[in-house]
């Protein structure tokens, strides 16, 4: 008992001087006191050789030194913890600026987007947003195309659970709907968003893309209000000596109506697979909201009138960076995506 006593007492003097420092202080020292050969499983094994009326001393001893061994590697552990974090061990001088980090980029897309909406903005036009799951009225019937009309077979379209009543959108003018819906009057917006069209993916259609709409309903709009409005947007994303044309067209929803084209940035008019080798690219159609549009959406066609447009997001960038393959926009190459770190 005598000599357990004292090698007790010598392994609590040790434990208590123990002042290794260093990154592994606190493994070393569990190695050497709390491992399965360290000095305290060592001398719990003597306990074997005390005498029967002596152990539960003894027993309290041997605890008392376990409870100090681990006291003391649970402070070293904290204080190798504490040392790394500051920067203290690795040798960090925390006053010094730290590692940069690479800026990331926005998608063109986005890019282009944002230009746009800044364009419009400046005229006045604010920004509408709405569901891109819609239902038969808004994206169609609303916008003077009743079920039987032929016009919904130029759009291909999504349904949900095939249920003809709900559709992913295919464009943004049921946007246009709701907001007219409202009755606050008058109307300057444009709808930005995704839409979505069963049709082949090539280099110049995707199932998905984005589209910029716009809408200005208020008294004595003109057709002369429409082209104007155009003509500053062209110039001012795309600069002042690109030609412009507008060609009559047909939309349900407008009248008259009217396809814009602009000489092809790409080709420079010499032709390519952009612009199919006619030197000219259609980037939106417009015309004059149909009178049977404004009825159903309650405004009175009689007091009214008003213009709209819409153009394709991915078309513009194309023409904008100069991309001949509109795939490549939904790809999330990297190496493409960081050109237009600049861009930003």
């Amino acid at each position: 008992m005598e000599t357990l006593e004292q090698k007790i007492s010598a392994l609590t003097d040790e434990i208590n001087q123990y002042n290794e420092m260093g990154s592994a202080a606190a493994e070393q020292f569990r190695i050497k006191f709390l491992g399965s050969n360290g000095s305290v499983k060592k001398i719990f094994g003597l306990m074997k050789e005390v005498a029967p009326e002596e152990k539960r001393e003894m027993g309290r001893l041997l605890n008392e030194l376990k409870l100090l061994a681990e006291k003391k590697y649970n402070d070293l552990k904290e204080a190798e913890e504490a040392s790394t974090s500051n920067g203290a061990e690795a040798g960090i001088d925390l006053s010094m600026p730290g590692t940069p980090l690479p800026f990331g980029t926005r998608h063109p897309i986005s890019i282009i987007r944002n230009k746009i909406i800044d364009i419009f903005k400046r005229l006045g036009f604010a920004v509408a947003e709405g569901p891109e799951i819609e239902d038969d009225w808004h994206n169609f019937t609303a916008l003077n195309l009743p079920e039987d009309h032929p016009a919904r077979d130029m759009q291909d379209t999504f349904y949900v659970n095939a249920d003809p009543a709900w559709m992913l959108r295919t464009h943004t003018s049921s946007v246009q709907v709701r907001e007219m819906e409202k009755g606050e009057l008058p109307i300057r917006i444009i709808c930005p968003g995704r839409v979505y069209r069963n049709e082949t993916i090539s280099a110049r259609a995707h199932c998905f893309f984005h589209q910029v709409e716009g809408l200005y309903i208020a008294d004595n709009v003109s057709f002369a209000d429409l082209k104007q409005t155009l003509y500053f947007f062209v110039k001012e994303m795309f600069g002042q000596s690109v030609e412009v044309r507008f060609r009559p067209s047909y939309f349900p929803f407008t009248e008259p109506s009217a396809e814009m084209d602009i000489s092809c940035l790409i080709c420079g008019g010499k032709g390519c697979n952009v612009c199919k080798q006619t030197g000219w690219v259609e980037i939106l159609g417009c015309g004059m909201v149909h009178p049977n549009v404004l009825e159903n959406c309650g405004i009175d066609s009689k007091k009214y009138s008003g213009f709209a447009f819409g153009m394709g997001i991915e078309r513009i960038t194309m023409l904008k960076y100069q991309v001949k393959d509109l795939r490549i926009f939904s790809e999330n190459d990297v190496r493409f995506l960081n050109q237009f770190v600049s861009a930003v």
